[in-house]
């Protein structure tokens, strides 16, 4: 049994490759025949200036189906109880802070994009999910089919008509992406987390406790101020489920924002050694919290080297401007290499990513840290 779910998760990973391939050769195809067509007078428009100007978009066509996908999510969440808390495409999100939305500015690596709701409360241990889930798929498709149709009304008009039918693609794809249950990259996709969810009665809790986590931070509570008890940890076999996987990843959090160091190092250096379903993004922002505790005990050069490894500093600098990851770049500065002026440059960067980050109490949380790291290395 435990073979053949192996073979099955290698299998979602295959088609999530392929799928990422059909989706990347597609645009690359649209542009080659733009290319090719506009220089044989093929396609009106054959200057460089127009040329650009469709490959450009391409590159829109391909944000405005991350938006639709996005719209879907909140769209559907919205007709099924769930309530507005943010809304984010690339890095530009915005976020509904204390009765207000707000612009803010976030990054996280395998996402497009996101769409974040609070959740209805939770009836005999049911709540809505599936068309919160599956919303962004289901609006992809029927924007595909809306694009296709208008494709057909378009008659000579020859680049109209091909970029239409580049969004329809576009649409589709991305609804496969998304749809067809797979794990890809750092995140899990839509199909797969509504699959779980459906299997499992603790992941549907997991699931109403990560939103609603959002939700109260977003407010401007603090991780360690929220109730114990939707942080518990997991057992180790319940956490063979990505969704409930993400519980243990919040007690880490949890303890981190309460200061217990030695106690979230142990239960870090478990997690991660276990076999569980925890996503790629989750372990290794655990492992950037896990060097930083390290630093904040024995700071052993060697179990320092061991964590930043080569795919721990590539991902860190892919979310070179998290607040976690800068806290810990912080503090390694400080403690290992005793770089004040690499650490005072870092803290500037942190302060400006503080200015437009959409949850503060996170950054007053992350200062705390730093402050910590600054009183260890004076001592």
């Amino acid at each position: 049994m435990e073979k053949g779910k192996k073979k099955g998760g290698k299998a979602r990973k295959q088609m999530g490759v392929v799928l990422g391939l059909l989706f990347g050769g597609l645009g690359g195809a649209v542009i080659g025949y733009w290319a090719v067509s506009s220089g044989r007078g093929e396609v009106s428009g054959g200057s460089l200036v127009s040329r650009l100007l469709l490959m450009a978009g391409t590159l829109a066509g391909v944000y405005v189906q991350v938006i639709i996908h996005e719209a879907g999510h909140l769209i559907f969440g919205l007709l099924t109880g769930y309530k507005f808390l943010s809304f984010r495409i690339a890095s530009f999100m915005w976020v509904k802070e204390r009765g207000k939305v707000r612009f803010r500015r976030l990054s996280l690596v395998g996402t497009g994009g996101q769409c974040l709701m609070v959740p209805p409360a939770m009836v005999e241990g049911k709540m809505p999910f599936v068309l919160y889930n599956l919303g962004g798929a289901l609006l992809n498709i029927a924007a595909g089919v809306l694009f296709f149709g208008l494709a057909a009304l378009c008659g000579d008009a020859a680049n109209v008509a091909t970029w239409l039918r580049m969004m329809g693609a576009f649409g589709f794809l991305l609804a496969l992406m998304n749809g067809i249950p797979m794990r890809l990259g750092a995140v899990d996709n839509d199909g797969y987390n509504a699959v779980s969810l459906g299997k499992n009665a603790e992941a549907l809790r997991s699931f109403w406790i990560q939103l609603s986590t959002s939700g109260e931070v977003a407010k401007g509570a603090r991780l360690k101020d929220l109730p114990g008890e939707w942080f518990a940890l997991p057992p180790d076999e319940a956490m063979k489920n990505s969704m409930v996987a993400a519980l243990g990843v919040f007690h880490c959090n949890w303890l981190m924002d309460a200061h217990a160091f030695e106690e979230a190092h142990r239960c870090m250096d478990r997690l991660l050694a276990m076999d569980s379903a925890m996503i790629g993004l989750h372990r290794s922002l655990l492992n950037c919290d896990r060097i930083y505790c390290e630093l904040m005990g024995e700071g052993r050069k060697e179990r320092l080297d061991d964590m930043l490894d080569a795919a721990q500093k590539k991902f860190m600098r892919a979310m070179k401007k998290f607040p976690s990851v800068l806290r810990t770049e912080y503090a390694y500065a400080l403690l290992a290499e005793e770089d004040l002026a690499k650490a005072a440059k870092i803290k500037a960067a942190f302060d400006k990513v503080a200015h437009t980050y959409p949850y503060q109490s996170d950054i007053e949380s992350e200062r705390e840290l730093m402050k910590m790291a600054e009183d260890v290395r004076g001592r």
